[in-house]
């Protein structure tokens, strides 16, 4: 006898594109085809460009509450039970102005929530030191970091009208979209659960 399935745990993916070549980044393709996936995985979407947000720099807790635009950057990334950071490698870590726009936020946006990890490079070497720098900044701010995470090296070759060439790092960057819907999901599964890993994560600071 046929049984109806449950209705899957709503979702809400917030990705953070900290790169400024707006349009023309890799990383923001890059990220585009995660949260492609994690739609077809049933989750809802939003994509924050830091190229258009115009942030002002952080420089004292004090002054960051009045300003709209980071208003809403706090209440789009409130909004996420999991969360997708991007950065282009430079100078073999992630970039300035998504440390800025993470400077401006913190435990209130961020804490006891699901973070999935991407960073894009110019080299063979790949974006290894920007996922560690990012994985440490995650940790700081109450975070938990997928065990998955996505490096793209020679970038300006990796993607051809707008798509990545190599079908296997396609395939990788779609399963990170899923993984961090399917980890967000089972975390918000128990409620208890996730109230007692905040506790321990207040603890721990």
């Amino acid at each position: 006898m046929a049984t109806e399935s449950a209705p899957l745990i709503p979702v809400h993916i917030t990705a953070i594109c900290g790169s400024m070549r707006g349009d023309q980044s890799y990383t923001r393709l890059a990220l585009e085809a995660a949260l492609a996936a994690a739609r077809s995985a049933g989750a809802t979407t939003d994509l924050i460009d830091l190229a258009t947000c115009n942030l002002p720099l952080c420089s004292s807790p004090e002054d960051r509450d009045d300003n709209p635009q980071i208003i809403e950057l706090k209440a789009r990334v409130s909004a996420a039970q999991g969360i997708l950071l991007g950065s282009p490698e430079y100078h073999n870590s992630f970039s300035g102005v998504l440390k800025n726009a993470l400077d401006l936020m913190g435990g209130d946006e961020f804490r006891g929530k699901i973070f999935g990890l991407l960073g894009v490079a110019g080299g063979s070497a790949g974006a290894v030191n920007t996922l560690g720098h990012l994985r440490v900044v995650v940790r700081g701010v109450g975070g938990w970091s997928l065990p998955a995470q996505i490096s793209i090296p020679t970038v300006k070759s990796a993607f051809h009208n707008g798509k990545l060439v190599d079908k296997a790092m396609e395939d990788r960057v779609r399963f990170l979209g899923r993984e961090l819907v399917r980890f967000a999901r089972l975390h918000r599964l128990v409620p208890e659960l996730e109230d007692r890993l905040v506790e321990i994560i207040d603890e721990d600071v």
